[in-house]
């Protein structure tokens, strides 16, 4: 059902083309925001080097079916187009009061079995390009509009996505490789700088991380569905306390709409914990708390014990 929580406000994705992106993109509009999506994968100009068939065209379409937005292929480590992306925003809708960055795609490059010295290094600089200075250079240039626009308008925000919460993420997640870690790091650390400094100013940073989502590249590599994603668990159990990238996305949605959204400065929030402040559920009803279930569990945990618990129907 659409919403007007966020009419008359202007949100920029930046990462859009799918999972997490993509449905933030499209809840940010079905809750009145004219959104501005952006990703590298389009119809026109042929996939990103993740190879994967969604399209920023596509999310487009979504967001015709929801709301108002544009998706627009941008390739966030180039400066000169952020900069231009930001000055079209302006020039078009006059502000900006929600950025949202999600850009990454590194996974590719990732090598979970090596150490720093053995990992590819021209692959690992490639993911800090891809998952460090990308969110740099958007707030780099999207920042200025938006204090300008939370003066006018009211406050801002600005949400960094990231995989971990912090007391996942305080020592080193093994199995993961040196710069898959080291970039989900970096992240909360620009949540941490960015709230220093907008500290006395109008726009919040925030971190928000989803749990064991359910990305378009998951689902095949589970051979299912969103609609059939339950018969993975016949073979992984542990698969049970995954979730939709909806739920995420209603999440951000809800806090870009909150009035308290300063509670949050600084840190990194789980979906579940905005699904505990805001009540929005997963699709199916649900409120999964993958990171609650991680922290009880463990890591290595395969079993099914405590899903009905984590997943919390209502």
């Amino acid at each position: 059902m659409a919403s007007t929580a966020l009419s008359g406000r202007v949100a920029l994705v930046a990462g859009a083309t799918r999972g997490a992106g993509r449905a933030i993109a499209v809840e940010l509009a079905r809750a009145g925001a004219h959104v501005w999506a952006t990703g590298r994968s389009s119809r026109v100009s042929g996939p990103s080097e993740i190879g994967r068939p969604e399209t920023i065209e596509e999310t487009g379409e979504l967001l015709a079916e929801v709301g108002e937005g544009e998706a627009l292929v941008v390739d966030h480590e180039d400066s000169e187009a952020v900069a231009a992306l930001v000055s079209r925003i302006e020039a078009e809708d006059g502000r900006l009061d929600v950025l949202v960055n999600d850009i990454f795609g590194g996974d590719r490059y990732a090598q979970w079995d090596k150490p720093l010295w053995e990992h590819d290094l021209d692959g690992g600089w490639r993911m800090l390009g891809m998952g460090v200075r990308t969110h740099l250079v958007t707030s780099h240039h999207a920042l200025p509009l938006m204090l300008r626009s939370a003066r006018d308008h009211g406050p801002g925000l600005l949400v960094e996505m990231t995989d971990g919460t912090h007391e996942a993420n305080r020592t080193y997640r093994a199995g993961v490789g040196f710069y898959y870690d080291l970039v989900k790091a970096a992240v909360e650390r620009i949540v941490v700088g960015l709230t220093a400094e907008l500290a006395d100013r109008p726009v919040t940073a925030v971190g928000v991380t989803p749990g064991w989502l359910r990305s378009e590249a998951m689902l095949d590599t589970f051979g299912v569905t969103e609609e059939t994603w339950r018969d993975a668990c016949a073979r992984e159990p542990a698969f049970a306390i995954s979730e939709s990238p909806a739920y995420v996305a209603r999440g951000v949605a809800a806090l870009a709409a909150a009035d308290d959204v300063d509670r949050w400065a600084g840190q990194v929030v789980s979906a579940r914990q905005l699904s505990d402040a805001y009540g929005v559920t997963d699709t199916d009803g649900s409120r999964p708390d993958c990171w609650g279930h991680l922290a009880t569990y463990g890591w290595g945990h395969g079993g099914d014990e405590g899903v009905a618990r984590i997943r919390d129907y209502r």
